[in-house]
């Protein structure tokens, strides 16, 4: 056993004997993929999402120095016809890059990781004849002659010398040639059965083309078919919600919202299983990354970013084209690379279909807040805060605060709204009712009884709150946006949820340029 090759299984050991959600059939996807021109694949996904565990899955399963049978007994892959052709049979590398960032802050970085798994190597083969200036390559290639194994390459945060060294150092450049040395050249397929690499950022662009091209890559944006591998999906949720006895609505919604793939309901799985632990929903998530790099990059405010930022965190979506980023976090060049940064990172989801992004769930809008507060952002930072007030105001029945409160949303973004219609008033009140997040689910343009009710606040579950019911007219009255609720018979829909509603109407007059509301409790429920 060494420290690079053959290191066996006790990485998995230690992920069995905790709470274990069973990802192995990635394994039968991987195995597929061995001795072939698909055999060379890296899997990207944002910070805890599951890469480094399903990186020592893998290790265990093929590594020929251990025996890893009883480990995957029980799980998925056990009944998979591929299980008995590969268990156990490789001479596996597992090369955590992470280690060699923290260790190793010069350009010979890569000098460094070539050197020690050369060493551990021809310590693991002393019988086999080497050169003294030979590199890592030379000595596998002389290893696969001499004995015909061949290996399987695991690479865990390959990424992570990408995210320490800035484009063009020559650490860089020396480590995106040892990558082509290692993965590209026409030894690859004979010394390596297979290639799996994981990270944050899918492999770096050198203008229009990948620096290795060869690899079949599995992202946030374009995930193939290992979207359900990582990531907890709803029905895996729901079930360690009641075997721990959690509440699962409060789970989906602090940690659900991202759609990865054919995958439209994926949660962040360590914020889960951190919720599960603690018995308490909190923001886990974040506390494993700093936010002072997405803050600077919503700085940047390209092409009004900052804007398209308040909409998401009121629950709208926004276009983005992910095709032009460069894969490299030094290279941010308009609002597009922004956005896929920040698909990448975790903090926004994308909706493949429609080619929109938005904020996930209630941990990460959390985190963005968070972000903007680093900006010294004074004016979404502010209309946060009065959020928590308005929503206040509205439960109390309180209508002038409420119109009040609409009154200053409405000078605060006319930067990103015309501000000409009930659904530029709709967005306006989505940004203003942001804090109530927290407790409702909200819901645009709901169908109703004969109707669409324009914007819809239901309480979560447990939440001792009424639902809204708000209708919203343009250089009319609110009261006979009142009387359209009760004649459209809006809250025959909510009732379902709760016979507890509050009807809130809201006119917006163009010529005054105010807003005027009136609340009412709807009593015959």
């Amino acid at each position: 056993m060494g420290t690079y090759i053959n290191i066996g299984n006790a990485g998995f050991q230690r992920i069995r004997r905790s709470e274990y959600i069973d990802k192995s059939g990635l394994i039968a996807v991987v195995n597929k993929t061995l001795f072939t021109e698909q055999s060379l694949s890296c899997v990207t996904r944002c910070r805890r999402f599951g890469k480094s565990m399903a990186a020592k899955m893998l290790c265990a399963y093929y590594d020929h120095s251990c025996d890893s049978r009883s480990l995957f007994a029980d799980l998925a892959i056990a009944k998979d016809p591929s299980f008995e052709e590969h268990l156990n049979k490789y001479a596996v590398l597992y090369l955590d890059m992470s280690e060699f960032v923290t260790r190793f802050h010069d350009d010979n970085i890569v000098g460094q990781i070539d050197a020690a798994l050369k060493a551990d190597v021809l310590e693991a083969y002393p019988d086999v004849k080497v050169k003294e200036m030979d590199d890592l390559m030379n000595c596998l290639i002389h290893i696969m002659e001499a004995t015909g194994e061949q290996f399987v390459f695991i690479i865990d945060e390959w990424d992570a010398i990408c995210r320490e060294f800035k484009s063009g150092t020559q650490a860089m450049d020396n480590y995106v040639n040892w990558l082509r040395r290692m993965f590209k050249g026409v030894n690859a397929s004979r010394v390596f059965a297979g290639v799996y690499m994981t990270g944050i950022l899918p492999i770096k662009k050198y203008k229009t083309e990948s620096a290795l091209n060869n690899f079949i890559e599995y992202s946030m944006v374009s995930p193939g078919g290992l979207a359900s591998f990582f990531g907890f999906t709803k029905d895996e949720v729901r079930g360690l919600a009641e075997k721990h006895g959690m509440d699962f609505d409060e789970l989906e919604k602090w940690y659900d919202g991202y759609q990865i793939g054919a995958q439209s309901s994926m949660f962040n799985p360590n914020s889960v299983m951190r919720a599960i632990s603690e018995q308490w929903c909190d923001s886990y998530w974040g506390k494993t990354g700093a936010t002072d790099a997405v803050a600077s990059y919503i700085n940047m405010n390209y092409d009004g970013l900052k804007d398209d930022i308040i909409r998401m965190l009121a629950g709208e979506s926004c276009f983005v084209d992910p095709a032009g980023f460069k894969n490299d976090l030094s290279q941010i060049n308009n609002r597009d690379d922004v956005f896929t940064v920040l698909i990448h990172l975790g903090y926004l989801a994308y909706d493949r279909r429609e080619k929109k992004c938005y904020v996930p769930n209630f941990e990460v809008a959390g985190e963005l807040v968070n972000a903007v507060r680093e900006n010294d952002w004074t004016i979404v930072s502010d209309a946060i805060q009065k959020s928590r007030q308005l929503l206040q105001s509205t439960l109390a029945g309180n209508a002038d605060a409420v119109a009040q409160a609409i009154d200053a949303a409405h000078d605060e973004h006319t930067s990103i709204l015309s501000y000409n219609d009930e659904n530029s008033l709709a967005c306006v009140l989505s940004i203003a009712y942001y804090f109530a997040h927290g407790d409702y689910i909200f819901n645009r343009e709901l169908a109703s009884g004969k109707g669409y009710a324009d914007l819809v606040l239901i309480p979560r579950k447990n939440v001792d709150k009424p639902a809204l019911v708000i209708e919203l007219k343009y250089n009319k009255d609110a009261d006979s946006a009142i009387s359209q609720i009760k004649r459209k018979q809006y809250p025959d829909k909510v009732r379902q949820y709760t016979s507890n509603l509050l009807l809130v109407a809201i006119n917006y007059d163009k010529q005054k340029k105010t807003h005027e509301c009136h609340i009412e409790r709807y009593e015959n429920g």
